[in-house]
Formats: C-alpha cells, sequence, structure tokens
C-alpha cells in the first residue's frame, strides 16, 4: 500500500480503547489479479456484549480453509466422494497469508487453534472487560481458491465471487462459538457494521447488496476504489465481473439485485415477479431491515428446487414465467431469513429451515394452489398413467423425506448440520421441518403457524435467539398440548404410522379402532366419508398402542387416516378402511405398466420389459412383474419371465424379500427371503439355483461414517443339466455359505475385508480377502488386495477343481458374478475379468488350488487413470509341491471397478507383452450393471 495509507493505518494503532455498542469493521483493501490475491489491513473493534472478561479472541478465517489437503474442508470433500480438490494443483488452492495483529501499540500473539486451521486465536494481555470495547488492527493477504471447489473465488474467466473473504469475530455465547468451513454456509459471527475500501482494476464491476459508492481516484494505476458500507451485517457477498448480467429492481419494500434471470420472461413481467415476492415477504415475516438483497444465481445454484434444477431448459412444464418465479422465491426466502435471523446455522438449525420450507409452501398455495408437480406435462396421456401426475406440487416435500426414511437414513432435526449426510443436508431434513409445521398447523390451525412464524422474525429480526425462542411462540399460540411435536417429530427419528384395527356397528353408532403401530404420542386425523362425500373429520391423540373412536354409523361407508397426507407418514397403504368390505378389500387392485410412486389407496402391481445377455441364452427379452415403488417397501416380490433368443427357451428369475429397519441401534437392517433363476452355463446345458437367506446390516450411528458390517447367511441349492462331456462329476449340489464383511469407503482411503465359509456335502473351506486403496498427499494412489484361502476338508478334488480356488478365472459355482461367458476356454468371452479369489490378470498354471492359496494384488498409479499391477501368490495343490506365481502389467482403468483394461508385461510365462496372440491375453472388466452404475454417482448423497 502507499505511505498514506500506512500513516492513517499507524495512526489507528495508538488510539485509545473506546466504548461502543456495536462490533465494527474497517477494511482498506487491494484487489492484485495476476497473483489472485486480496491485500487487506483490517481494523476490527469488538465489543465484549457478554458477562464474562475475555483474555482472548477467536477469529474466522475462512479463506485459510482451502490451505491444505487435511483442513476440515478438504476432508468435507473427501467424505463426499469429491477428490478435485485433492487433486488440485497448490496454485488453485487459496490461504491466508497473516501479517500482523496488534492492538494498544502492542503486536499481540496468535495461533490457529488444533482442527481448526481456518481460526486465529489472538492472545493479550489486558482483558476485555464486560460492555468494554478493544479495538484491533490487522494485516494479511488473502490468496483466493480457483471456484471449482465450491463456487466462490476465482473462475477461469477471471471474474471473482468472494464470500468469507476477509476476517470477522465469532460469536460468543457462554463461552467461543466458533468451527470451521465444511462448504455448507454456515459461519456464526456476530452482527457488525462494516466499511471497506477496494482497489480493483478499472474494467471491473462490483456487485454487492452493500450499500456502494465509486471513488474516482485510486492510488494505483488504471485501478478504482469502490466504498462499501452497511450496518447489522452478518454476510458480505461481493461479486467482481467485467460485464455484469446483475440488475437492481426497486420494489414497495426493497430492491432485490439478482442475475437470476430468464431471457423468455419479459423484463416487466420478471419485475411483477419480484414485487410479488417481495410483498409475500413483507406480508408473512415483517419488513426487511436493509434496503437491498442481493440474490444471486449463485446462491440458488447452492440450494435449488431439487427436481427442476434437473430439467433442461427446453423442457419447461409449468406456466409461463414459473419456473423463474420459483428460483428467485426460494433463493430470496433463503437470502431474506439467513440475512436477518441471528441464529447458530450448524448446531440450532431446524426452525430456520422449517420456516423457509413452510414460507415457500405457503406461497403455492396461495399463488399456484392447482399446479401439479409435473405441470402441464399431465395433459399427456402417457404421464397421466402415472400416479406422479395426481400429486399436488407441496406433495413433493413429503415425499423427498420419506425417501430417507424409508432407506432408514432419516437424521433428527436437531442433529448438527455437519453430521449430516449430505441428502439430508441438502433436502430432506428441510422438508421434513417443513412439512412438520405444516402437520402441526393441520393440529392446531394454519394460521396460528403462520401468525407464530410472523412474531418469531419481527421479535428476533437482527438479534440473537433460539430454536427454542420459536418453541415457546408455538406454545404460547395454543391451548392444545403440543409436547409430541418437539418431544417426538422435532427430536427423534420416530416415524409415524398408524392404521384401522377393527371396526364394529353397536345400535346406530360405529366404533373404530385405531391403532399407532410406532412408540411416539403423535396425534393423528380420520376421515369419514359418505358416497364420496366428506362428513367429519377427527384428531385422535395420544393413542399408545389403540384408541376407539365412535362416529354415526349411517354418515360412513368409508374411512381414511390422513387423507389430506398433512403427516409425513411412514406408509399410507394402511391407512383406508371400509367397514364390512367383501373379502376385507378396502381398497382396489391396479395393474401398470412401469414403474412409478406408491399409490396408498391402490393395490399396486407394476410390470416393466427387461432386457440382459449372455453368450448361451443370447440376448434375453421379457416382462417383469413387481410391487417395487420408487419408495422403498418393506415387502417386495418381482417375477421375471424371458424368452432367450438362441437358446429358445424360457428362462428368468424371481424373488420375494421382507426387510425390517431398526432405528437407533448398531444394527440396522434385517432382511431375508427367497430368491430363484433359471439360465444357460453353456451351450444347451441350464442351471437352476434356489437360494433362501438372510443378511443382517450393520452401521454406525454416524452416519456421515461410512462404514458398516454385514452378516450374510444362505442355501444355495442347484440343479444343473449334466455335461456328458465331464466325467465323475454331480451336476447338482447344495452349500451352505456363511460370510461376514466389513467396510469402510471414502474417495481417499477405503479398506474392506470378509470372511467365508461354505459348506457342503463333499467339501467345506474358508476364505478372507481384504482390500486397501489410498489415495496419498502427492496423488499417487495405491491399491492393495489380499486374498486367503484352505479347504478343511476335500472330498472333490477327485471330481475337478469346480469346487477349487481359482487364480486368476473362479468357476462360479454359487452363480453369484456376472460372467457373459461362464464356461468359455478361448476367445473373447474367456478374457472377462472378476475381481474375485486370486484375482491374477494372467492365465498361469496352475490355474486352481485344492488344498490352500494365499495372494497379493498391488496397483499404483502411474499417470492419471494408467496404473502399474502386480500380482504375486502361492498355490498348494494336494500331492503336489508349492508353486509360486507372479505376474505384472499396465491397467487402464477408466472407471474404477466398472470399465478397465488389463494388459499383461511380465510373469512366471516370461515377457508376455512379445510372445504370440498378446491379444488373447488382455483381460477386462465390463460392468453393464444399472443399479452398480447408478451406486457410483449417488453413493455421495447417502
Amino acid at each position: 500500500m502507499n505511505a498514506r495509507l500506512n500513516f492513517i493505518f499507524l495512526l489507528f494503532l495508538v488510539l485509545p480503547t473506546v466504548l461502543l455498542s456495536q462490533h465494527r469493521i474497517n477494511i482498506t483493501a487491494r484487489l492484485i489479479p495476476e497473483s489472485k490475491t486480496i491485500e487487506l489491513q483490517q481494523q476490527l473493534t469488538y465489543v465484549n456484549e457478554s458477562k464474562d472478561t475475555l483474555h482472548s479472541l477467536y477469529l474466522t478465517d475462512w479463506a485459510n480453509s482451502f490451505s491444505s489437503k487435511t483442513t476440515p474442508l478438504a476432508q468435507r470433500f473427501a467424505e463426499n466422494y469429491d477428490k478435485s480438490f485433492h487433486l488440485a494443483k497448490m496454485e488453485d488452492r487459496g490461504f491466508t497469508n497473516v501479517k500482523s495483529v496488534q492492538s494498544q501499540g502492542d503486536s499481540l500473539v496468535y495461533s490457529r487453534p488444533a482442527d481448526h486451521p481456518d481460526i486465529l486465536k489472538v492472545e493479550f494481555k489486558n482483558a476485555i472487560a464486560p460492555a468494554e470495547s478493544r479495538t484491533f488492527f490487522l494485516k494479511y493477504d488473502v490468496i483466493l481458491p480457483d471456484e471449482k471447489f465450491t463456487r466462490y473465488g476465482v473462475t477461469k474467466s477471471e471474474q471473482y465471487n468472494l464470500r468469507y473473504w476477509f476476517m470477522t469475530p465469532a460469536s460468543y455465547n457462554d463461552g467461543w462459538q466458533y468451527y470451521s468451513n465444511k462448504n455448507i454456509n454456515d459461519r456464526f459471527i456476530p452482527k457488525t457494521d462494516i466499511e471497506i475500501s477496494i482497489s480493483i482494476p478499472k474494467d471491473y464491476f462490483l456487485i454487492s447488496d452493500l450499500e456502494t459508492a465509486v471513488m474516482n481516484s485510486s492510488y494505483n494505476a488504471g485501478e478504482k476504489i469502490i466504498r462499501l458500507s452497511g450496518n447489522n451485517r452478518i454476510d458480505a457477498k461481493v461479486f467482481l465481473r467485467k460485464s455484469s448480467k446483475f440488475e437492481s429492481i426497486e420494489t414497495d419494500f426493497l430492491t432485490i439485485i439478482t442475475d437470476i434471470t430468464d431471457e423468455q420472461v419479459p423484463p416487466q413481467n420478471r419485475a411483477l415477479i419480484i414485487d410479488r415476492i417481495a410483498g409475500f415477504l413483507n406480508s408473512e415475516l415483517g419488513s426487511y431491515p436493509h434496503k437491498q438483497i442481493l440474490v444471486s444465481n449463485l446462491d440458488y445454484r447452492e440450494n435449488p428446487v431439487y427436481g427442476l434444477n434437473q430439467l433442461p431448459d427446453f423442457i419447461r412444464p409449468f406456466p409461463d414465467g414459473f419456473q423463474y418465479e420459483l428460483k428467485l422465491l426460494k433463493t430470496t426466502i433463503n437470502n431474506y431469513v439467513d440475512n436477518t435471523v441471528l441464529i447458530n446455522p450448524r448446531y440450532d438449525r431446524w426452525a430456520v429451515d422449517g420456516i423457509k420450507t413452510y414460507l415457500l409452501q405457503s406461497y403455492m398455495d396461495t399463488f399456484y394452489p392447482d399446479l401439479k408437480v409435473v405441470g402441464s406435462l399431465s395433459k399427456y396421456w402417457l404421464v397421466r398413467q402415472f400416479y406422479a401426475s395426481n400429486l399436488e406440487f407441496n406433495d413433493q416435500f413429503n415425499l423427498l423425506y420419506m425417501h430417507m426414511a424409508r432407506l432408514n437414513l432419516d437424521q433428527p432435526l436437531t442433529k448438527p448440520r455437519d453430521s449430516l449426510i449430505k441428502f439430508n443436508l441438502n433436502i430432506a431434513n428441510q422438508y421434513k421441518s417443513g412439512a412438520g409445521l405444516f402437520y402441526l398447523g393441520d393440529f392446531i390451525g394454519q394460521e396460528k403457524i403462520s401468525s407464530s412464524i410472523k412474531k418469531y422474525y419481527n421479535s428476533f429480526k437482527l438479534e440473537s435467539s433460539k430454536t427454542s425462542d420459536f418453541e415457546r411462540i408455538l406454545r404460547e399460540a395454543t391451548d392444545k398440548n403440543i409436547d409430541w411435536f418437539f418431544d417426538d417429530f422435532v427430536n427423534t427419528r420416530k416415524k409415524i404410522d398408524f392404521k384401522f384395527g377393527k371396526t364394529r356397528v353397536l345400535g346406530d353408532s360405529l366404533y373404530v379402532d385405531v391403532k399407532n403401530k410406532k412408540d411416539n404420542k403423535m396425534p393423528v386425523s380420520v376421515f369419514a366419508f359418505k358416497n364420496d362425500t366428506l362428513t367429519s373429520k377427527t384428531w385422535v391423540e395420544n393413542i399408545t398402542d389403540k384408541k376407539t373412536i365412535v362416529l354415526p354409523k349411517d354418515s360412513v361407508d368409508r374411512l381414511v387416516l390422513n387423507y389430506n397426507r398433512a403427516l409425513p407418514e411412514y406408509n399410507l397403504r394402511d391407512n383406508y378402511k371400509k367397514p364390512g368390505a367383501f373379502l376385507g378389500l378396502n381398497k382396489p387392485f391396479q395393474f401398470k405398466l412401469l414403474q412409478d410412486l406408491e399409490n396408498p389407496s391402490k393395490n399396486q402391481l407394476f410390470f416393466m420389459p427387461v432386457f440382459e445377455y449372455n453368450l448361451y441364452d443370447g440376448f434375453t427379452s421379457g416382462m417383469k412383474v413387481y410391487n417395487k415403488t420408487l419408495l422403498r417397501k418393506e415387502f417386495n416380490y418381482k417375477l421375471e419371465p424371458q424368452w432367450g433368443a438362441r437358446s429358445n427357451t424360457i428362462v428368468g428369475k424371481a424373488s420375494l424379500s421382507y426387510t425390517h429397519n431398526l432405528m437407533d441401534s448398531r444394527l440396522h437392517r434385517i432382511r431375508y427371503g427367497f430368491s430363484g433363476s433359471r439360465f444357460s452355463y453353456a451351450d444347451d446345458l441350464f442351471f437352476r439355483k434356489y437360494t433362501p437367506f438372510i443378511r443382517l446390516d450393520f452401521r454406525k450411528r454416524d452416519l456421515r461414517l461410512d462404514e458398516g458390517q454385514s452378516i450374510t447367511a444362505r442355501w444355495v441349492n442347484v440343479d444343473r443339466d449334466e455335461d456328458v462331456s465331464l466325467v465323475d462329476q454331480d451336476p447338482n449340489y447344495s452349500v451352505f455359505d456363511l460370510r461376514y464383511t466389513k467396510s469402510k469407503r471414502g474417495i481417499i482411503s477405503v479398506l474392506n475385508y470378509n470372511v467365508d465359509f461354505q459348506i457342503a456335502k463333499n467339501f467345506s473351506k474358508v476364505s478372507s480377502t481384504a482390500f486397501y486403496r489410498r489415495l496419498f498427499l502427492n496423488n499417487r494412489q495405491l491399491n492393495l488386495r489380499f486374498f486367503g484361502g484352505v479347504f478343511l476338508n476335500n472330498n472333490a478334488r477327485d471330481n475337478g477343481d469346480f469346487f477349487s480356488f481359482a487364480l486368476d478365472r473362479p468357476t462360479d459355482y454359487l452363480f453369484d458374478y456376472n460372467y457373459y461367458g461362464r464356461s468359455e476356454d478361448t476367445g473373447l468371452f474367456s478374457q472377462q475379468y472378476i475381481v474375485a479369489e486370486g484375482g491374477f490378470k494372467s492365465q498361469l498354471e496352475p490355474a486352481f488350488a485344492n488344498d490352500w492359496i494365499l495372494t497379493t494384488n498391488a496397483s499404483t498409479t502411474i499417470w492419471k487413470y494408467i496404473y502399474a499391477y502386480g500380482d504375486f501368490g502361492i498355490v498348494k495343490n494336494e500331492g503336489i509341491n508349492t508353486r509360486f506365481l507372479y505376474d505384472s502389467g499396465v491397467q487402464l482403468s477408466l472407471l474404477d471397478d466398472y470399465f478397465e483394461l488389463y494388459f499383461p508385461v511380465y510373469s512366471n510365462l516370461g515377457w508376455e507383452i512379445g510372445q504370440p496372440n498378446y491379444e488373447t491375453k488382455i483381460r477386462f472388466t465390463v460392468s453393464l450393471s444399472f443399479d452398480t452404475l447408478i451406486g457410483l454417482f449417488t453413493r455421495k448423497w447417502y
């Protein structure tokens, strides 16, 4: 900086401590595009608003959260299966270079707390007494990160999205409340008056919701100084653009600055939409305390309307301007609330999330009461065949929360946000909060929820608050007992699930039993209909097991629990009752082509075309008949008859299973059932497999720790057509298989292992597999796999190696692997590689072990997706000396575990790369499983 600015800065150093009532930040800054650096000189006046005497000050320095591959932010990226930050160059990651911290003329000692590299602790000799203030002076540089990590930083076109770019005091409330940046946009700081003078190149436009004034001169050639100011602020986003798409639209209530736009919506219509949104928020919440609000497209992309954000631009199933309006509405609600409600956003969030979602639902009910979730697509006959076409727009909030509840992955609303898995963080918990307020509103009156939200907002606008303040206001709004809402719905994972019990007629009255299937005290509404006309709605409370209500017999021919779906109920399928129904059928059957959402008023059965391939049956096609809906169900069955184009016969598979989900237990899920299949295993030879099974899944209570264990027991019965070319081999056999598996998944480190025990008529054996993958700080990846197996007894070795351990290509006698040509010894299909048993890539002798085997498979990065691999192991066969085997080569991993090629180089066979017919030695891995590929892209959400 120039000499004049330095003089002013030094002058401030000698100023005495002053008494103020508000934290204040004054910054002089300069952007240096060549080095992606902002130079800052900052004056921070901190007011001790607590009753404690302070001996240190904690500052949030979230710009430094990008400083290494081991920060909490870096770990968060890894947990979300995003390795872009880990693989990034050093110059793409930002950091803070602190030069000095001073106060009262002294240089102060500062440090970074353990495990919090983006927090700065400043210590001082003279304590700050209650109600006293102290001024600090800081010099530091912020080197900005690439925007590809969090969307904030430097863009490829050398434009700047700035957030958390200068230091701020942490909040103090019964102790310092500080935590590290984890890319969930939840910094918690006290309201502060801010003044910033920033020097930027003249060809940049600066956009902010702070009051802006452009100075005509700068001490640096080619630059201009812009002054920003604002009072009672908790955020200061700044966008620097070479050409700005932001527009400023004034309304009667505030000015909205936004770059959310839609070229197909005329400017005058956009202005009307913005005015309607501003008017709605002013009416439902209260006046906004600042003159203007910044609503950026970046804000929307961080928290979009899920589903809508997946639609391509050319698909517009909603009214003209609606998609633009919804984007702007959700983002404005978020910023309106976040900028003015001073609540701990990481540890005390559910009320704020609930208010936002409830406002969004209220807006839709007010201005689009009849809009369907699929919009105008419901006019098409094909779309109308799906139950989803009947859902109201607001039904999606319950639906997306229920998706996680059915997976047994939902988490309490009071869970800290950094402990939530991604789907719950971004979608489910927000929607559950809003759905809960709507449920409570149906119980006590929606007008009381609306008035409570408004009262809370106006009572605590720009004042520190807690969710307990909102709870108190809700309780004051009603005479009803609503303990259940806070004790059960908010604080736990307890599900809502009711059903009808028996009905009986006594005189002119109908006695109806309502059963609570879960352990909670939540109420449920009972709707009575007569000739499809609603005759009554009754709330039933405090159902510990069951409760009986009495209705006039002549006014009821159909009963429905939770008819308006105000309750986010776990299972709606048993909510229907017809007194005296024929054979107890309370709802009709429905047969539908293709999978659909669950229609609780129907007994659904789906049909879907299926296509598969193997070498012997050729392409198989058929029709799958099943009951599985888009929401997971406890009981599932499917029947898949298919016709083999090459085998000219019926093949296929069938299964049925039942799943028990267990809450708040290490035992996460119990699943048991039966499956069967029939396919060809060679030309004109078929196998039939029948398997009863049970599986116990264990998962840590902290769902973000992607670790699990399972125990699986199954009885595999195989009936094969006899192959006359093989002698002394029984084509039919049964194997009891017991397996324990433990897995720890991740993008940086993976550790999986299992122990497998099998026993059959002629053999018993035990084996174990372990796999370790590590991505190091130098971006080199190491993969290690170990396999060991031993026969406890083996009376089948005289009949060949069908049940032996395989070095490179298992016989797959349990028919578990997706071989496209399982019996092939030559040709392309014989080169298919599945990582199992010995795991070798080269085809060496002996290829099997009928006594015991130990192998190791290793690979490491050469460059990007090219790896060097090596395998070595010991094979022991009965009556034959132990053999040491090895191979090595190059692995091309285009998609880990799904599409890979293996090129052998050197092995026991010598230099394979120079041997004849080398192309027959190349191995490949291809996974055509749709579920497997979907799992690759959805793993970061669960």
